[in-house]
Parts: structure tokens; sequence; C-alpha cells
């Protein structure tokens, strides 16, 4: 469903260990559900306390792309994430469950194809690119801002100059997961309606657009 509300529950077990650099390393699981079905959310939580295994309960519940994963979001460091999702993965106890609710939305690679179709859609919204510049290279779509997540200390502290927080902002990864780290965040900043797409350009590709590279 295009448009579609929820709530992140930033989550699960988090693992850590020392990277290469001899900073701190963790494994983030995410969950995401609706943001009206508080009752699965509950239950969800309690499962996970009682020791059911999380990547199980994020295939059969969570909204997230990363469900195909297991909720998996991978390793992480800091600096890597946007700072309200860092500071509640990096401050929770190992294998802690932890939640951060936000409101957000959700765009399907094919929703989003059709409002590209009307020139004045570039003019009235903003898209942001969260992707590495090489990434960028091998496969864009057009209109786009590239802001690399992983130079978030850059760009972070002037978002809310080189961006209008009452336009629409529609953000866009790889696989749909570090655009909603950002999507949650520009919503802390005050942006009244920020889309997610979902699948990220992957699927942006595989459903819409096949000339363009998948990676």
């Amino acid at each position: 469903m295009a448009g579609q509300h929820c709530v992140p529950k930033a989550t699960a077990s988090f693992s850590s260990e020392s990277s290469s650099e001899g900073g701190r390393e963790i494994l983030v699981q995410h969950l995401l559900v609706k943001e009206d079905d508080q009752k699965l959310l509950l239950e969800l939580q309690k499962r996970a306390a009682e020791g059911e295994d999380l990547s199980d309960l994020a295939v059969e519940y969570s909204i997230c792309p990363s469900k195909e994963e297991g909720g998996m979001l991978g390793w992480v460091t800091k600096g890597q994430m946007v700072p309200e999702f860092e500071e509640a993965a990096f401050n929770a106890p190992l294998n802690k469950v932890v939640r951060e609710a936000l409101v957000l939305e959700h765009i399907q690679p094919s929703e989003f194809h059709q409002k590209m179709q009307d020139p004045s859609f570039f003019e009235e919204a903003q898209l942001i690119d969260v992707r590495e510049p090489d990434e960028v290279a091998i496969a864009s779509l057009p209109g786009f801002k590239v802001l690399p997540l992983r130079q978030f200390g850059n760009w972070g502290p002037e978002i809310t100059t080189k961006f209008d927080a009452q336009k629409d902002t529609y953000v866009l990864c790889h696989h749909g997961m570090r655009s909603l780290q950002v999507a949650q965040w520009l919503h802390t900043q005050g942006f009244k309606r920020v889309f997610n797409i979902s699948g990220g350009i992957h699927q942006y590709a595989l459903k819409v657009d096949p000339s363009i590279p998948t990676y």
C-alpha cells in the first residue's frame, strides 16, 4: 500500500566486537510494524523478550525490506547511522531489545515512477539519495541530490538550511535500509512529509525500469 504509515522498532539483538581500528562494531537487527498496530508491537516485544528468534519474527511480521534478511541491517560502527538510531543502538546492553517510535511513510517504486512522470514533481518535491558516490555511478535516478550516509557529519548540520522542511521529501538508497534511517532522522529535524522509497533503487530496477543496472 502506498504512503503507508509505520513505526520503526529499532530493535533487537545487538552484538558487538572490536573493529580493526579498535572501535566498537555492533550487529543491528530491525523490525518495522504499522503505527496503529500497538497490540502486535507489544506481542512481538514480549515474544522477543521470552527468547523467540527475532529473525523469524522479522521475516513473518516486519514491513521493512530488511525482512528478507531476517531484519539484519549488518555490522556498523559509529558514524554510519543517523544520531538518534545510533544512540539507541550503541547505548543498549548486549542482546537487548530497544524501541524507537517514529512516524514516516513508504512509497512503492511503481508509484514513485508515476509521480516522476509529472514535470512539476521535480519542482515540488525534494529527492535525496544517501548512497555512496561509487554506487550512484553504477545506477541512479534523475533529480536526486546525493548525500552519502557515511558523510553524514558533513551535511547533517546543514540539512534545514539546504532543504525545505515543508516540502515532500523522498529518500533513496540501495535496498531501502539506509534511506529508512535518514527518513527517520529527517522527521526529528522537523520535516513534515518524508517518504522512504521501498526496496531502494534495486527494486526500482527490477519492477519499473530494467535498463537500470543492478549491483
